[in-house]
């Protein structure tokens, strides 16, 4: 059941969370944090999408915020280090923020960079963690992407290309070029159909995000229809964010992979004391934000209303 809009806004904290290095095109995170009966939700649909896509974040924050977790199978959940699109030789700093990790996910086809620095990158990576993947964005064609699995395989492997192209088609028909394993990230959580892909065969692996998704249990219902390995990751969460990306992670069936929840470490500050990973691990625990974290951390007055006025737009759009 959708709460009543009142009663939402009276619970809601905005925050703004400055970042270590440039990520999405950003260097501050906004997030709207709901304070809710059953613990902390989180509201942080990127800026510049639509209510309607926003509104499944919404929904994802209201069901963590007034609704119980599912039933858990584990208490801890191995992470991926993330690194973004930053020169080979920041490499080390990045990864030294993800103690124990043996999976990296590594950004590539940033706008403005070349192959070349994405070789470099992920073979700098290569140099400290075992097991690397990357992730493109849909920032490729085709022929591009081929090329790329080429240069990027051609001094070791790689666990799997994330939504290499933009497009269904383009991934089904890259997985037909390349002996690369292709997961899927927005292809589902920005679909109409999430499991289109999948039918499609444009998928070995299945990224899933609690946000986009509208929350734990329909990431859980999702999952159950995908016969791929499912991968939890973070849509740039806050701790709260995270914490509820670690249930869903810890209710699944089945986990083989890494999660990409440990994208904390790619803030300077967050709304509660960080959880450093051990052996590469996380533990499973929601996150209650600091009282003074929230207060320092505080959006101006404009950018609060500027979330309170987008609260009202998604609200009405929620599927009850």
């Amino acid at each position: 059941m959708t709460p009543p809009l009142d009663d939402l806004l009276d619970r809601l904290h905005v925050v703004s969370l400055p970042m270590r290095v440039r990520f999405r095109g950003i260097t501050v995170r906004e997030v709207a944090l709901i304070d809710g009966p059953a613990g902390w939700g989180e509201f942080g649909a990127f800026l510049e999408y639509e209510p309607s896509e926003a509104a499944h974040w919404l929904a994802a924050g209201i069901e963590a915020a007034y609704g119980e977790p599912p039933p858990l199978l584990r208490d801890r959940i191995p992470i991926n280090a993330t690194v973004p699109a930053v020169g080979a030789v920041e490499v080390p700093a990045v990864l030294a923020r993800f103690p124990g990790a043996r999976t990296a996910k590594v950004k590539v086809a940033e706008p403005g960079q070349s192959l070349a620095d994405d070789v470099a990158r992920v073979n700098a990576v290569r140099e400290l963690v075992p097991t690397v993947r990357v992730d493109a964005n849909g920032g490729w064609t085709v022929d591009a992407a081929v090329a790329a699995a080429e240069a990027l395989t051609s001094d070791g492997p790689l666990e799997y290309m994330e939504q290499p192209c933009a497009t269904v088609a383009e991934l089904a028909e890259l997985r037909r070029r390349v002996d690369v394993p292709i997961a899927a990230d927005e292809s589902i959580r920005k679909a109409d159909d999430p499991l289109h892909v999948v039918r499609a065969g444009g998928a070995d692996v299945a990224v899933l995000k609690v946000a986009p998704l509208g929350g734990v249990r329909k990431l859980l219902e999702i999952a159950a229809q995908i016969e791929i390995p499912i991968v939890v990751s973070s849509a740039l969460d806050s701790a709260v964010g995270i914490g509820h990306g670690l249930l869903a992670a810890a209710a699944l069936p089945e986990l083989r992979h890494a999660c990409g929840l440990g994208t904390g470490g790619l803030f300077v500050e967050d709304v509660a004391e960080p959880v450093a990973p051990v052996d590469g691990y996380l533990p499973v625990k929601p996150a209650t934000p600091d009282p003074a974290r929230l207060a320092a951390l505080a959006a101006a007055a404009d950018r609060r209303q500027w979330w309170i006025d987008r609260v009202k737009a998604c609200h009405g759009l929620i599927v009850k």
